[in-house]
């Protein structure tokens, strides 16, 4: 799935400015897909503890396929406005592989699931490093398109087999998680519904409300259009993007597995902060880069910091929600920064038009280091995340955790 995305990352953008696309547009049909893939996220944050995870993962890709394949085939903006907001064409994008779509509450919760407690930090390191290998792949496959100068008509046939592959791996991704075997859910003591708000992990709610809000503002400001601002900036080709994106992914193999040594060495919030002071800080001298290799490096060093940051999040929304509202959880403590990302997405298109290409670089530096000293302030700085309640599900602590790269745990 993260192959399928890192295509759509590189070409989407860049697809839609040759069919006449304006930056405020582009900032408005995400605005569309950051609103739709809420809604999907909390519908299936809600469902999939009631109902298991495994249907999430094998839909959602395909809706992905169907979007892709509308791409490749049509030139209809309404058409192309539906399924951006249905494929989730724009929910993140770049050399970002741990975006996988508006089924991560359910992947969440499926991985908290099946590994114990001990080991969930280092389970989502070794996803988060299959992510990296699947945008290092999606990243050369972008280069299937060579529009050149094309528009129009043209261009949508030269971007077409970069769509179609996209197509194949969402289809692909979905067909393969028909074998994955759920664990049995135990008989819940009230067979209704369960409440939309997880009432247990209430305290724990709001505060990454505010965390993430504010990070969705810094996101929506530059991660949907990193493609486009390389190309608007240093008029790079999809191929030049993609292997640039391609590098990265190499490059930054290794950072997510040892997310877990790191959370372990200063402490698993103290490590998010920290992470993202530098992913902040970064986008400045990035925005004002004179080159695009320049731009890249920096890019690649950005990068690199992230993907330590994104197990160590996971694992931290999984370890203090309580074992019955973990979905819910993670699908509701996103919505915040999906509803500020979807009105900063509008904001960055219009300061790309009509101020400048290093604006929203700029502001969501500043934004992102804000939110650092937000999430410090709201969870302190402990050397490890306290549980909401005791997870029923897993098995006594062992006396010392498992270091990395040890056989998981039974």
């Amino acid at each position: 799935m993260s192959a399928a995305r890192a295509i759509a990352g590189v070409v989407t953008a860049l697809y839609l400015a040759a069919e006449g696309f304006s930056a405020v547009r582009l900032g408005l049909l995400f605005l569309g897909v950051a609103l739709s893939s809420a809604v999907l996220s909390a519908a299936i944050g809600l469902l999939s503890d009631a109902i298991g995870r495994k249907f999430f993962l094998v839909v959602v890709p395909l809706l992905a396929t169907a979007a892709s394949c509308v791409f490749a085939a049509s030139r209809a903006a309404t058409l192309l406005f539906v399924f951006a907001a249905l494929g989730s064409f724009g929910r993140g994008a770049g050399a970002g592989a741990g975006n996988v779509g508006p089924y991560q509450p359910a992947e969440s919760a499926f991985i908290a699931e099946i590994v114990p407690a001990a080991r969930r930090t280092d389970a989502f390191g070794f996803v988060a490093f299959a992510s990296s290998l699947g945008a290092l792949a999606g990243g050369l496959l972008a280069g299937l398109a060579r529009p050149g100068h094309l528009q129009g008509p043209a261009a949508m046939h030269a971007y077409r087999p970069a769509f179609l592959a996209a197509a194949v791996l969402s289809a692909l991704a979905g067909v393969l998680a028909l074998w994955l075997s759920e664990p049995r859910r135990a008989p819940h003591h009230n067979q209704r519904l369960r409440p939309l708000f997880p009432r247990r992990s209430w305290k724990v709610l709001w505060r990454f409300w505010i965390t993430n809000g504010l990070n969705g503002v810094a996101i929506g400001m530059f991660g949907p259009f990193v493609s486009y601002w390389f190309h608007r900036r240093f008029g790079a080709s999809p191929a030049e993007i993609g292997v640039l994106f391609a590098v990265v992914n190499l490059a930054t193999l290794a950072s997510a597995l040892v997310a877990a040594s790191v959370g372990r060495r200063f402490g698993t919030v103290s490590a998010i902060v920290g992470v993202r002071f530098f992913q902040g800080l970064l986008l400045v001298p990035m925005a004002l880069s004179p080159t695009f290799w320049v731009a890249g490096a920096v890019y690649l060093l950005r990068m690199v910091v992230q993907r330590v940051g994104l197990p160590l999040r996971q694992s931290f929304t999984q370890e203090v929600a309580d074992p019955d509202e973990r979905a819910r959880l993670a699908a509701l403590s996103s919505l915040p920064a999906q509803g500020t990302q979807a009105g900063s997405q509008v904001l960055a298109g219009y300061l790309f038009d009509e101020v400048a290409l290093a604006a929203p670089l700029l502001v969501a530096g500043i934004v992102q280091t804000l939110n650092a000293g937000a999430y410090a302030a709201l969870f302190g700085t402990s050397s490890a995340p306290q549980a909401v309640t005791p997870d029923r599900r897993d098995p006594a602590p062992a006396s010392a955790p498992s270091p990395p790269g040890a056989a998981p745990g039974p």
